[in-house]
Order: structure tokens, then sequence, then C-alpha cells
């Protein structure tokens, strides 16, 4: 019975037209307006990414600069938009194009004058490297073998030439390549000691992430009810 409720629950999403664009129904971004074929239904539903939209949203005030590296379409884009208001500012990294599309498409629908739209991967330094889209646009990320290119660059090296200015917020997920952006963030971390969202990917790099983040200072906790070794949800703030 569960598994037929579910079927029929989901077969009236699956009738509407990609392309329709409907209003965010409920969570900090609710009213806000999104194309349904751009991700997941869970992203107008209001039920993307569980508790971690409230989380952020409720550090976040008006003012605040913003990076959101790995913007994807734009979910958190349009929180962090939201949240800063006009005096703030969002600058939301994305290389892959076909998410660059609706990324942006979500910025003008809203009306979004405080964000900016950089279609750059992030690493520990400038450069290109070749990127795979993976399974679904959600799991792009960059690989040897990828099938297109894509620019890099770092956001230390960034801020030192006067092209970014030291944010108040930094979310990050990058699908594997936390860790290496988060050692091209080294030196903004240490100085500008911006609150930390963090998703990781592998149990590896989400070592090297908890001891960057310790090493220069930060306090480092869970963002779910997992133990923070062993989340991928990492919520990191000046200790």
């Amino acid at each position: 019975m569960p598994g037929l409720f579910g079927k029929l629950i989901r077969t009236p999403l699956r009738l509407m037209p990609s392309t329709a664009v409907v209003p965010i129904l409920s969570g900090p971004n609710r009213g806000l307006r999104w194309v349904v074929g751009a991700s997941t239904h869970g992203n107008w539903l209001g039920t993307f990414e569980g508790d971690k939209p409230r989380r952020m949203a409720e550090r976040l005030k008006p003012g605040m600069t913003v990076f959101d590296v790995g913007a994807n379409v734009g979910y958190f884009t349009l929180l962090s938009a939201r949240s800063v208001g006009p005096e703030g500012k969002v600058f939301a990294f994305e290389p892959l194009t076909r998410n660059l599309e609706f990324l942006r498409r979500h910025v003008k629908l809203n009306a979004l004058d405080n964000v900016a739209v950089l279609d750059s991967a992030v690493s520990e330094h400038a450069g290109t490297a070749h990127f795979s889209s993976g399974e679904n646009h959600s799991m792009a990320h960059l690989a040897d073998a990828g099938e297109f290119e894509v620019r890099l660059i770092g956001l230390d090296e960034e801020i030192d030439a006067g092209r970014l200015p030291d944010p108040n917020v930094l979310k990050m997920d990058i699908e594997g390549a936390e860790s290496t952006a988060l050692r091209g963030a080294k030196r903004m971390l240490e100085r500008a000691r911006p609150l930390v969202f963090l998703a990781t990917h592998g149990p590896d790099i989400h070592a090297e992430c908890l001891d960057l983040l310790r090493g220069v200072g930060y306090r480092v906790s869970s963002l779910d009810d997992k133990p923070v070794e062993s989340t991928r949800e990492v919520f990191a703030e000046p200790a």
C-alpha cells in the first residue's frame, strides 16, 4: 500500500510540463519562482536538503556577502539572496552549462539584482580541468576523463587580485573537490572568518576538510543528527 500511495502522489508531478514556472511551496524560499524541470520536485515542494536550508537561513543576515560554491541550479543562491537582502551580495559559482542556464533563469525570474553568477569551478589554483556531468546534473564533478573543459579559479587568488570581496558565509557543495577548494581559500578563512556550510563527498575528503578547518581555528559540527566525523553535512564557525 505505501508503494501504491507513493505512485499516486508522483503521477501528477510527472505530468507537469518541465518548462512550467511554479512558486516554491514551503521552506525559506517559499513564494520564489522555480522552473519545474530544473531539478527534483523537492526543490519547489520545499523538501529539498532536509533541515539544511532552514539552518542556513537562520545564520544569514541582511548585508552579508555569500559565496555559493557549486550553486547547481540555484536553490541556495535564491535562499541566500533573499536572506541578505538588497544591501548584501551573493556570488554563485557553477561551471556546468546546463545548470548555468537554470541558475540564471531563476535569478532573472525572481529579479535578484544582488546575485552575480560566475561560470567557473573553484579549485586551489586558476587553470582549466576536465569536467564530467555525472549521472545527473547534481552529480557533476571534476574528472580526468570528463567530457568537457571548464575554467578553474582559486578563491584566495581571486580575492587577492581584487576580483572578489571577502565573504561572510561560504557554502560549498562540489562533488569531491571540497578539500582542494578549501586549500585555495586558506588565507581567506584565516583573515575573513566566514561561516562555512560544507557538503563533503567520501571519507578521505571529509577528514581532510575537517583537518583543514580545525587547523585554521574553526569549530566544526554536524548539520544533521550524525556525529561530525561521519556526517557529510558540516557547519563550521570560528572557534
